[in-house]
């Protein structure tokens, strides 16, 4: 959120600081590290912007929750300033700036990251799809990270269901009742089931039957990003997905 000391802030990009963009606010002129949030410079140093939750999801998987959702079109008069689709393949290629060839990790592996109050933990991205159910801790908190039906999009909930006691043990259905269906498309309603209970959940993270129908996993904010960002902002992060998982 770019509400801030009670005061709603207009912010640009202002440069580049190891490739992880700097914002300048109109407001006071304080700059802000993307990745982090915090004002690393200018009369709101030290402030801390609100992480929002945020998904990065299929188009079909997000068109089948978001119906009528609108969506944010090029601008055409700019088209040929916007990068080409296969950016992100380009970049895994480029080198790094900065190298933290750590636990047999690479600059440019892509990993993701949580954070809670007291602890930060980097899960290989390729792993995740790979397993399609993951279950930790990052430091006290269970945390369960689910692949969606069309096994691309990815969501990260805390690991307790709502007036259950302890941590569950969920697992993932191997054979889904139909769902939503789009052209060409057909995403499952239900992903997981837990054992505590019996009941049957769906991306969202919420129960559609059993004793738990109507609860819903708490949302936890999860970053997509490289191994070498997401080192250098949290140098005491844990890693799940390789030899010292």
């Amino acid at each position: 959120m770019r509400d801030v000391a009670g005061r709603r802030l207009t912010l640009h990009l202002a440069g580049i600081n190891n490739q992880n963009f700097l914002m300048r606010d109109e407001e006071t002129g304080t700059y802000w590290q993307q990745i982090s949030g915090v004002a690393i410079s200018g009369p709101l140093k030290g402030r801390q912007l609100t992480l929002v939750l945020s998904d990065e999801l299929t188009f079909g998987t997000w068109k089948a929750e978001e119906p009528q959702g609108t969506v944010l079109q090029q601008v055409s008069q700019y088209a040929s300033e916007y990068e080409a689709k296969d950016w992100d393949v380009r970049m895994r290629r480029q080198p790094a700036v900065i190298q933290f060839p750590e636990h047999g990790m690479q600059s440019r592996d892509l990993i993701l990251g949580i954070q809670t109050a007291d602890a930060s933990r980097a899960f290989l991205y390729d792993r995740v799809l790979q397993e399609k159910l993951v279950k930790s801790y990052v430091g006290a908190q269970p945390v369960l990270i689910a692949v969606g039906p069309d096994e691309q999009s990815v969501r990260a909930f805390r690991d307790r269901i709502p007036g259950v006691d302890g941590v569950p043990d969920f697992y993932r259905m191997t054979a889904n009742k139909p769902g939503v269906l789009l052209p060409g498309v057909l995403l499952p309603s239900v992903l997981l089931m837990d054992a505590a209970t019996g009941s049957e959940w769906n991306f969202q993270g919420c129960a559609i039957s059993g004793p738990a129908k109507g609860a819903c996993l708490e949302r936890i904010p999860m970053l997509k990003d490289y191994w070498f960002n997401w080192r250098n902002y949290n140098p005491k992060t844990a890693i799940w997905g390789n030899a010292s998982k």
